[in-house]
């Protein structure tokens, strides 16, 4: 994730980053330029002037606002997966912390701290790496027994929480906690296993396929054909215009794409991998 001022200005305005839609689609801005340069060619050389190429400024102001409409949906509909996966990650956070504590006030028993110290971390590494389809072992704290036995298994977070409910039913029946102490400390570990199902929810379920590809095609008729209502305006300098509403409106279907999976490594996705160290070290300070 991209850390920046949101206070400054023009240094944004006048910077280009990689994950920029400017830098992505300069080629088809180029396309776009030259589209209408043609455009314009065959109006001036051959059509002259037209009255009902200059009548299609209406009908694309009112097509420009129902388009308008359409990617506000899709924006916004982006921006609530990307608020709901940071939200779901930030309950993780917390719980992770609350089950720390509440393991660390209940026992001085170094091998279940250094247990749970290993364990709770783990579980959000191997949630972060499971949505982006992909777990390596390496990164995880387990003994060469444990790593053996979860290599085999295919929803690894699921297997780490059962390790860690063996290990509270032993504490009950060793009478290391009570019964209320094991159903309070359930309450932080199921909430585990309900946040990862959330976030597979956000992950596998695209915007409906219909809808993507109606918006898709929408945008394209719009943006290519739309340099017909300029022409007798502006001339030449319609390519100018066809490119900025060509960037303005193919930028916000990219940036919608981008957004509506928060869980990969593009810049604008979640910051995982800094939120599972902030996990680690919170744990680990406290069961030490």
């Amino acid at each position: 994730m991209i850390k920046y001022n949101p206070k400054t200005w023009f240094r944004h305005i006048f910077t280009f980053h990689k994950s920029d839609t400017a830098v992505l689609l300069w080629k088809e801005l180029i396309m776009i330029g030259l589209l209408t340069l043609g455009l314009v060619y065959v109006e001036v050389h051959y059509l002259r002037h037209n009255e009902k190429l200059s009548s299609l400024m209406s009908i694309y102001s009112l097509i420009g606002f129902v388009l308008s409409l359409l990617l506000v949906f899709r924006t916004n509909t982006a921006y609530d997966r990307w608020w709901e996966g940071r939200r779901k990650w930030g309950d993780m956070v917390n719980n992770a912390r609350n089950l720390s504590i509440k393991l660390g006030s209940m026992t001085t028993n170094k091998e279940i701290e250094s247990y749970f110290g290993r364990m709770i971390p783990n579980y959000a590494i191997a949630m972060k790496e499971q949505l982006r389809d992909g777990i390596n072992l390496q990164e995880l704290e387990l003994t060469p027994e444990e790593i053996a036995t979860i290599e085999k298994i295919d929803h690894k977070t699921s297997y780490i929480a059962k390790l860690m409910y063996e290990k509270l039913h032993q504490m009950k029946q060793e009478k290391l906690i009570t019964q209320e102490e094991f159903l309070s400390l359930d309450y932080n570990l199921r909430s585990f296993s309900e946040i990862t199902g959330a976030c597979e929810r956000i992950q596998k379920t695209p915007i409906p396929y219909s809808y993507s590809m109606f918006l898709k095609k929408f945008i394209f008729i719009y943006v290519t054909t739309v340099p017909l209502a300029f022409i007798d305006i502006f001339g030449y300098y319609s390519a100018i215009v066809a490119i900025f509403i060509f960037y303005v409106l193919v930028s916000i279907e990219i940036l919608a794409e981008e957004i509506e999976d928060p869980f990969g490594r593009d810049d604008n996705d979640l910051p995982l991998d800094e939120i599972c160290e902030k996990i680690k070290s919170n744990v680990k300070e406290i069961l030490r």
